[in-house]
């Protein structure tokens, strides 16, 4: 296919700084091309090179025949742009945003009210015409941002990670909107964080700390892999312990955990793997291949995960193995006005356990994940850590618990070590117990050479793990995660899961909200909550098995929380 993009030998730097380091690339015209990589290597600079937004410190991108840089005004009206932030106005109702869009991409007056249609006809938004952006939810607002960059008509369409934040659902829309475009002419470059995405595109740039580390069709880099990933079934005992084991034995470059088994990758130059070899007869049944897939040919270019031992964890004293319930939540209830955010939500959790909230954009868990850890007063029912009322004894159950936010939540005009002594200070650390846990802190996650760096300056996986530190500092009981690996390398992704198991092995019990479905496979139960309820609990297994059918014989996890959301709209449908 001829390219309709030409990136040669780009490098773009920022005070000193190299984003893009001597990148030579090309798009195919009419094709999805997939630009992946974790938060911070260099995606979203490349996309503003290529949009002529930014021009390069050396090297050219070529539009259409275009210099992008030098010659933009000529690309005018060629190039549609999404970007990775909310790019609308959420004072503005979605026709408004529409018609605003129509005015800067010069859609002639004759012109906008059939583009208008066809767009929200297409994104499923014309009953939310007269509602603002602001009010919609994360997947409805990245569908009108898609409308708005296709108004005009672009032959090329960039797209700055549409699919962040949103849920499985609002994924497979998205992309099964952009598949709708590909007419020959329509060439689109869809930039993302989530590795599975990799496999949709019909070829990949995989980008990371600023350079291309593979370039052509995604089942040639998974190729490379083939006869040297197995599942690890039939495991007796622990599997958690199974697995920091196993990844720390040579030959075995990562290691995850899929359900109640073990997903495992081994090095090239390994032996045949057996269960014998790995001397494991005892632990398990059966080792069978599996395909691999991209996130696997990802961790094995990078040299392989982060092994299976977590120094945060040794900092831990065992809690006692009881099975105790540690956190509750009874008929917990909010509403906000005739508005009914979380209804009648009920479960407990033991400890030890890792306990997952999945559900939609503005399903309900990020309520209900605010109400169990005392952030946010219930309308009726109760929420309890440790048999102690989050409302009642609010400051006695905060002490034992930990948070993570989504967001992160530390201060950018503190440095590293500042944070560390700011956050010791609120869970009431002092004096040689607040300087001991800070030391054990620098140490397990090997801060030193960042001790003085503004926490707004540092890399993301910097950032994630400061935030993981300063929710652990007092040994939490109980340790509350919202979306704690949202775009980090899949390396860091490795690294906090090592630490979350080695944790709950310790007695710690965790409640987890994700929307990377393998992420969920590690939870050892999970909620499903939709429109406020919640509609499925139970194992990972548990929910794939309710959803195995003929036609999906070995679902997914992504496949299980689509079809039990689409079960209860046809349930709520016929009532």
């Amino acid at each position: 296919m001829p390219a309709l993009v030409e990136i040669d030998r780009i490098r773009k730097e920022f005070r000193g700084e190299t984003a893009i380091d001597n990148l030579t690339a090309s798009l195919a015209k009419g094709r999805i091309t997939g630009l992946v990589g974790p938060d911070g290597a260099g995606k979203t600079t490349l996309i503003r090179l290529i949009n002529g937004l930014l021009a390069p410190t050396r090297g050219t991108v070529r539009v259409n025949g275009f210099d992008a840089a030098r010659e933009r005004a000529k690309l005018a009206g060629f190039i549609g742009y999404m970007p990775q932030k909310f790019g609308l106005y959420e004072d503005l109702t979605v026709l408004e945003n529409l018609r605003l869009y129509a005015r800067l991409h010069d859609v002639p007056e004759n012109e906008r009210q059939r583009q208008f249609e066809k767009m929200l006809e297409f994104t499923d938004l014309a009953r939310f015409t007269g509602r603002l952006a602001g009010a919609l939810s994360g997947g409805m607002k990245q569908k009108l941002g898609l409308a708005c960059s296709l108004l005009g008509r672009p032959r090329l369409l960039l797209l700055d990670e549409p699919g962040v934040g949103v849920d499985p659902i609002s994924r497979r829309e998205l992309w099964s909107m952009v598949n709708a475009l590909l007419d020959g002419e329509m060439t689109v470059l869809w930039s993302t964080s989530y590795l599975d995405e990799a496999e949709r595109c019909e070829s990949v740039l995989l980008l990371n700390e600023s350079k291309l580390l593979f370039s052509g069709p995604p089942a040639e880099l998974t190729g490379r892999l083939q006869d040297r990933v197995r599942l690890l079934r039939g495991i007796e005992g622990d599997r958690r312990k199974l697995l920091a084991r196993l990844l720390d034995k040579p030959g075995v470059i990562d290691g995850v955990i899929q359900g109640s088994a073990l997903r495992l990758v081994f090095a090239a130059d390994a032996p045949c793997p057996s269960l014998a070899s790995l001397g494991v007869e005892r632990d398990a049944r059966e080792l069978i291949p599996v395909q691999p897939r991209f996130e696997d040919a990802f961790i094995d270019i990078l040299g392989g995960g982060p092994g299976g031992r977590s120094e945060l964890a040794e900092r831990f004293e065992p809690l006692p193995d009881d099975g105790a319930t540690v956190a509750a939540a009874h008929t917990l209830v909010k509403r906000y006005g005739s508005f009914t955010a979380a209804d009648r939500i009920d479960f407990r959790i033991r400890r030890g356990e890792i306990f997952g909230l999945l559900g939609p954009n503005g399903a309900g868990k990020s309520t209900t994940f605010k109400m169990l850890c005392g952030l946010l007063r219930p309308t009726s029912g109760s929420a309890e850590i440790n048999g102690a009322d989050l409302q009642r004894s609010g400051p006695e159950a905060r002490r034992q618990l930990g948070y993570m936010a989504q967001k992160f939540s530390q201060y950018d005009g503190l440095n590293l070590l500042q944070n560390l002594r700011f956050f010791a200070g609120i869970y009431g650390l002092t004096g040689r117990d607040r300087d001991r846990e800070i030391d054990g802190m620098v140490d397990a996650f090997h801060f030193a050479p960042y001790l003085k760096a503004n926490a707004g300056d540092l890399p993301l996986g910097i950032r994630q793990r400061l935030a993981l530190a300063c929710a652990v500092m007092h040994k939490p009981a109980v340790l509350f995660l919202d979306e704690p690996t949202s775009g980090v390398s899949p390396v860091t992704r490795r690294e906090f899961w090592t630490h979350i198991n080695a944790l709950v092995d310790k007695g710690v019990t965790v409640l987890i909200t994700t929307h990377f479905m393998d992420e969920a496979e590690y939870c050892d139960r999970i909620a499903l909550v939709y429109r406020g309820r919640a509609i499925a609990t139970g194992t990972p297994d548990e929910l794939k098995e309710q959803v195995r059918s003929a036609d999906c014989p070995d679902p997914s996890m992504e496949d299980a929380f689509i079809r039990l959301v689409q079960e209860s709209d046809r349930q709520e449908a016929s009532r």
